[in-house]
């Protein structure tokens, strides 16, 4: 279905509307129509846009409508180059996946739970008439296993609520663990057969956040090459297996919404890795959307990957 719908190949466009200083520039000049030329120029068929809540909501939940204006104008660049969009709520009131971020209390209290079911209700009556344009990624990476069984009777709430609105929109949903792909499993069976299981893939991560400044479980000094990481198609497909199996018993598909190498491995070993999860990624029609256009420590338009980049536009 992603495939016949257009949301099959596609790129993030990390640190706009989100994981960003929110100024005025960063919002209106960060991606530009240029940026929406070249990616469908890579003859990619979507764009993911990280979303955060505070793009769209003042401190008191009442709605900002510069925000909404914001999002309609990338939406508007998107089609003008065919290319359709995922809206992902990267944050809500309450939650980021990012502990430094400070939010807290979301699966805890219902109040912020209401919020987010409002914020998803706001999107539904201004996008749901986007009809196979738009697709709905209800919130980026769930850490904690203990919030699995909340989770999914969130999920089922705010889905239901959306469809009230909107019935068809194609809506993504990731478990726990960062969206962990050994999660899956974990996810109760989709609301409806709109309804399709996401998940992001950094593995092996010595290998794909080498060197990354934010991560505190790696040596910051440790390097790590392609040939030394362990990524075959085989080790792909077993990590992938249980998700895949997941996905045919509960008649949906599956969607990688992030995966990329840090920008400290060289651009040799990132176009081998690329090649390699692809292989996996076609053999079981696992649609995807690579991490990240542009600058945020994974960036595939930044001039580092000039050398490889056309070999790297063939696999994605």
């Amino acid at each position: 279905m992603l495939k016949e719908l257009g949301f099959y190949k596609g790129v993030n466009l990390g640190g706009w509307l989100s994981q960003c200083d929110y100024s005025d520039e960063r919002l209106d000049h960060f991606i530009e129509a240029r940026d929406f030329e070249k990616i469908d120029s890579w003859g990619l068929d979507h764009v993911r846009i990280p979303v955060d809540y505070n793009v769209f909501e003042n401190e008191d939940g009442s709605y900002k409508p510069e925000g909404f204006q914001r999002l309609i104008h990338a939406i508007t660049l998107a089609q003008k180059h065919d290319l359709n969009t995922i809206i992902d709520l990267h944050k809500t009131a309450g939650y980021s996946f990012d502990s430094g971020e400070g939010e807290g209390g979301f699966f805890e209290e219902e109040e912020l739970q209401e919020r987010f079911y409002r914020l998803w209700e706001e999107f539904a009556r201004r996008f749901g008439g986007y009809g196979n344009h738009i697709a709905f990624e209800l919130l980026n990476e769930v850490t904690d296993k203990a919030y699995i069984k909340t989770w999914n009777k969130i999920v089922r709430t705010c889905i239901k609520r959306i469809r009230a609105i909107t019935k068809d929109t194609i809506i993504l949903v990731g478990s726990w663990g960062n969206n962990s792909v050994g999660a899956v499993k974990d996810l109760n069976k989709p609301y409806d057969d709109r309804v399709i299981y996401n998940f992001h893939c950094y593995d092996p991560f010595p290998f794909t956040h080498q060197g990354a400044y934010w991560v505190d479980c790696l040596e910051r000094d440790a390097r790590v090459s392609f040939a030394e990481s362990g990524a075959t198609v085989e080790y792909f497909e077993k990590l992938f297996a249980s998700a895949i199996k997941a996905a045919a018993d509960n008649n949906t598909e599956l969607y990688c919404g992030e995966y990329g190498v840090i920008d400290i491995a060289s651009p040799e070993d990132t176009l081998k890795w690329y090649q390699t999860i692809h292989k996996v990624f076609e053999k079981y029609g696992i649609a995807h959307a690579a991490w990240s256009y542009k600058e945020m420590d994974f960036g595939l338009s930044d001039p580092r990957m000039d050398n490889v980049r056309a070999e790297l536009i063939k696999v994605l």
